[in-house]
This record gives structure tokens, C-alpha cells and sequence, in this order.
């Protein structure tokens, strides 16, 4: 789907998703010290916000204008506008700053593999020294075993494809595997990834 598609998937009243965030994103960033966040394809910018709402300075992410609008009100509602930053960008051509970010998250941004990896690899060089980057999206095995999201499996996810892109962008395996996500249709199966890049790690 292309900007305008999802300016219009984003154009009714209310949340295409919830106002929580990713229930993977919140588990693994919870314990986090606050610094400095970037959110890629935020969308509605939930977890922009809840990350805001946790003393974090965010970034976020998307090719929606719709999709940005929205988040910004309900960063407001929170009361946190002023700790997000809203870029109207396609992340695929977005280029962040190198080593500026102690937080990224990428979460469910389905793309095409060589465009996935482009994004992700530029994630990891925004990533600081000791930071994490935390990628979840829907599961290949989803398609036989889950419930829910994308039905092309060339767009989804597989720990062992993400861990080896990660790796070669410098930064070092936490965690890696599908994980289940509860849904009122039943279980969906996600791809969740952690990695840190640690002080003096290359490239």
C-alpha cells in the first residue's frame, strides 16, 4: 500500500489500532531508561505516544499524513505533543541520523525483502552506542498456524532472516523468535526481535 492508500485506511473516526501500544514493544521497553526514541512507520503513533508518556524524546516515523494527524491528537489528549517530533517521511528513502537514538522501533512495517532490509540496516546505524533496537511484525508461520495479517508470505517476517540482517549492521542478537499475540479471531503469530549495539562495535 502506497501513501495515499493508507491516508485513506487511516480517514475514519477512529483508531485503526488501539491507543495502546504493541503489547512486545511495551514488554520489552518498559524497564528502559528514557532517552532518545525513534519510532519507524509509526502510524497512528501509539507507541510514539506511550513512550512519550515514559519521559522518552521521540522521533516518529511515516508516509501518512492522515496517519500522523492522528497521532499528534492523541499525543495532545495525553499530554505529551511536546516530546514527539511527527516527520512525514517514506521510510524506505529516509535516511536518519547515524548513532543518534538509544531506542528504534520498527513494528509491524511489512515490506518487500530488499526493501525491508534497506530499512532495517538503516535503523541499526541510527542506533547509539548500548541502545536497542526492538523489530516485530507479523510471522511467516502465521499463515498456517495464526490468525490475521498479511496472506503474502514474501512481506513476512522470519527471526532468522531479521537476526541475520541485524547482525550484519553491527548490532548484537538479544532475543529472537515467534512469539504469540492473542486476538479477539484468536492467535496471531509474530516475529520478535531485540538487538543492542554495544560501545565499540562496528560498522
Amino acid at each position: 500500500m502506497d501513501a495515499k492508500e493508507w491516508d485513506e485506511r487511516y480517514g475514519v473516526a477512529e483508531l485503526i489500532w488501539t491507543a495502546e501500544p504493541n503489547r512486545f514493544v511495551e514488554d520489552t521497553c518498559r524497564s528502559l531508561p528514557s532517552g532518545r526514541a525513534l519510532d519507524v512507520a509509526a502510524g497512528e503513533g501509539r507507541n510514539s505516544v506511550w513512550l512519550a508518556g515514559r519521559g522518552w524524546r521521540v522521533t516518529a516515523v511515516d508516509f501518512s499524513e492522515v496517519g500522523l494527524e492522528k497521532g499528534r491528537r492523541l499525543a495532545e489528549e495525553a499530554g505529551v505533543g511536546d516530546r514527539i517530533e511527527w516527520v512525514r517521511a517514506d521510510v524506505r528513502h529516509w535516511t536518519p541520523p547515524a548513532r543518534s537514538y538509544d531506542l528504534v522501533v520498527v513494528a509491524y512495517l511489512h515490506l518487500v525483502p530488499a526493501d525491508l532490509a534497506q530499512v532495517l540496516s538503516s535503523a541499526a546505524g541510527a542506533l547509539a552506542a548500548d541502545g536497542t533496537l526492538v523489530v516485530v511484525g507479523h510471522d511467516v508461520a502465521n499463515l498456517e498456524r495464526g490468525v490475521g495479517g498479511p496472506q503474502d508470505p514474501t512481506v513476512l517476517y522470519h527471526p532468522e532472516a531479521i537476526r541475520t540482517i541485524l547482525a550484519g549492521a553491527g548490532l548484537t542478537e538479544v532475543r529472537a523468535g515467534t512469539v504469540e499475540r492473542p486476538t479477539p479471531s484468536g492467535t496471531a503469530l509474530d516475529t520478535l526481535v531485540t538487538a543492542t549495539r554495544e560501545k565499540g562495535s562496528i560498522p
